[in-house]
């Protein structure tokens, strides 16, 4: 189901069933395959693949040249920078068939992941994380992490706006005060 007020550029193809959210755009050369859905006010930019079986949250942005596997969730507000890459299988070979070993991948709220980085499948990324261009996470990430490198390790940590955090965890942008709690950031208050 494509909702009257979505937008779906002619060269794309979304498969049924599919569910393509209000107020979302989906641009050119886009393939969304059956039953993935497509949140409300979501932008998956040119050449861009879903599915199947994928979900993605309202108000995800989806940068050109991405593939969102089957066993990719991105929940609410997740950020895919151009080119960055979703693995399927921790070891492929071209000549044995492993679809029924594909990994899931959980993108949790608010999440950034930066240009052309790589992120292998059975990890989570924690929510309001931010993940370098280039980066390549091969483990899960904490809630807050900002994490660069390859592999990737945790460089510091980043507000909810975006804002990189320094020793006194204060958002420079919005004020909101974090504290670290044995290497768990979490919002003060909150």
């Amino acid at each position: 189901m494509i909702d009257p007020t979505a937008f779906v550029h002619e060269s794309a193809y979304v498969d049924m069933p599919s569910v393509i959210g209000a107020g979302s755009k989906i641009w050119h050369f886009v393939h969304v395959l059956p039953d993935t859905v497509v949140g409300k006010n979501c932008v998956l930019g040119q050449n861009v693949m879903a599915g199947p079986n994928v979900t993605i949250g309202d108000g995800c942005k989806v940068q050109n040249n991405v593939a969102l596997y089957k066993g990719v969730t991105l929940e609410q507000d997740v950020f895919c920078g151009p080119s960055c890459v979703f693995t399927n299988v921790l070891t492929p070979r071209a000549h044995v068939e492993r679809k029924d070993e594909f990994g899931e991948t959980l993108v949790k709220r608010g999440s950034t992941i930066g240009a052309n980085a790589t992120i292998v499948c059975g990890n989570t990324l924690g929510q309001y994380c931010m993940i370098a261009a280039g980066a390549v996470v091969t483990a899960d990430v904490p809630d807050f992490a900002l994490m660069a490198g390859i592999p990737a390790r945790r460089i510091g940590w980043v507000s909810r706006a975006g804002d990189r955090l320094g020793a006194d965890l204060v958002c420079p942008r919005t004020g909101e005060q974090y504290e670290d709690v044995n290497g768990t950031l979490r919002i003060v208050g909150g």
